[in-house]
């Protein structure tokens, strides 16, 4: 992952499927940082997405971008060495989905991948102090998780700073990310609460120009 003070990780959930390796390909060269790979089981979350198949694909298409991938699924362990296989550079779980978490986080190191912890707008954040050494990413969900094109909840805003608080107390390089209505009349907000990585679906893929709509990010970020 590159080592910029902000990342914008446009998320594929909004993304045209028919042709989803040029839309890969579009958002990068259209000043993204990284790709935010949502998938979802209808079962943990109520909708029903992509699987390690897709990304393998993207893998052999050529595509070697970064790929963060978010884990909406329960039980969540059995997936994570296809994820491995299939070409993730970072895998991220909630403490919801699996019994034992840090036996999950330990599987996606040892795998090779970067680790993230997903904590959803009513799950506390106190369990990261568990297991901060395991976690290489944290994600603050601003959206109940689900369905791309939700409204932004103001109050993750919150989470974001005690997230925040938790890694700079830990000393360890762990990039902050945020993900759910990220547009750029409230990115800035994200930013000054303590968020470094920001991911955005239809801010960008909804937009007509996707390098304007990640320069409007940008310079929103620029104020933070």
């Amino acid at each position: 992952m590159k080592k910029n003070p902000y990342l914008i990780a446009p998320s594929i959930l909004s993304a045209n499927f028919a042709r989803l390796g040029e839309e890969v390909e579009a958002v990068m060269a259209a000043g993204a940082d990284l790709i935010h790979f949502d998938v979802m089981d209808n079962h943990y979350v109520p909708n029903l997405t992509i699987g390690p198949l897709v990304l393998e694909s993207l893998r052999k298409s050529g595509i070697t971008h970064t790929m963060d991938v978010h884990l909406m699924v329960k039980p969540v362990d059995r997936l994570i060495g296809d994820f491995l296989k299939a070409g993730a550079d970072i895998i991220s779980v909630h403490p919801e989905s699996t019994e034992h978490l840090h036996r999950t986080l330990c599987s996606i190191r040892e795998g090779g991948a970067r680790a993230g912890l997903v904590f959803n707008p009513a799950t506390p954040v106190g369990v990261l102090e568990e297991v901060i050494h395991l976690v290489d990413l944290v994600l603050v969900m601003s959206v109940n998780p689900g369905f791309g094109g939700q409204s932004f909840i103001t109050e993750s805003l919150r989470k974001v700073e005690q997230a925040r608080t938790l890694i700079d107390r830990s000393g360890r390089d762990i990039r902050l990310e945020i993900d759910g209505g990220i547009k750029a009349s409230n990115i800035t907000s994200a930013a000054r609460a303590g968020a470094d990585t920001f991911v955005a679906g239809s801010a960008i893929y909804g937009a007509k120009d996707y390098a304007a709509a990640i320069r409007e990010l940008r310079a929103a970020l620029a104020a933070a």
